[in-house]
């Protein structure tokens, strides 16, 4: 039996994969923030984008650096939550808006959090989905009661690798292995 793939089938292929092009950038600039990774975080940007977050606004360039150190002055460690996605494609045009959840290991080792929305047009440009203007919606914000971090006193919790703000993050790691002693806590 043969089956064949109607043009619909196929618009439907081609749009998914766009819309998934288009999530994959949004992620490489929460990761790249996350982790200090500068080549990550720039590769979600077209190089003349435009962003506007907080008293910020510029280019990808300039926002990683002024981001980044916001970051190390004020947090140990950062999360940029991805959550929920529209996404609009017209062409080589795409409309976004992505919810976010930010989370931050306060220097004081206070916990910060806020919530808003990434509201971006993104251009395919040489087969590329990047993002080409960036403004930011942040809707709340507040302080998270502190608590110890759980497992920190498990010996050889950090063997397969210590959480970093760079590329020595485990995550990096390829391949990745376990090096932990099997144990079945009883």
């Amino acid at each position: 039996m043969t089956t064949s793939v109607t043009d619909d089938q196929l618009a439907k292929l081609a749009r998914l994969l766009d819309r998934q092009e288009i999530q994959d950038a949004l992620t490489r600039f929460s990761r790249g923030m996350d982790r200090f990774d500068r080549d990550l975080f720039l590769s979600a940007f077209h190089d003349d984008a435009t962003i506007a977050a907080g008293d910020f606004v510029g280019g990808p360039a300039e926002l990683f650096t002024w981001a980044r150190a916001m970051h190390e002055a004020g947090q140990y460690a950062t999360q940029h939550n991805l959550l929920n996605l529209t996404v609009d494609i017209d062409g080589d045009t795409a409309h976004t808006e992505l919810y976010y959840q930010f989370v931050g290991r306060n220097r004081d080792d206070s916990n910060w959090i806020a919530g808003g929305r990434y509201i971006d047009r993104l251009e395919r440009r040489d087969g590329q989905w990047r993002i080409a203007l960036r403004t930011n919606a942040i809707e709340w914000s507040g302080l998270l009661p502190t608590m110890p971090i759980p497992f920190a006193d498990v010996p050889d919790i950090q063997v397969n690798g210590v959480p970093s703000r760079s590329t020595a993050d485990p995550s990096y790691t390829r391949p990745l292995l376990n090096k932990r002693e099997p144990n079945i806590p009883g």
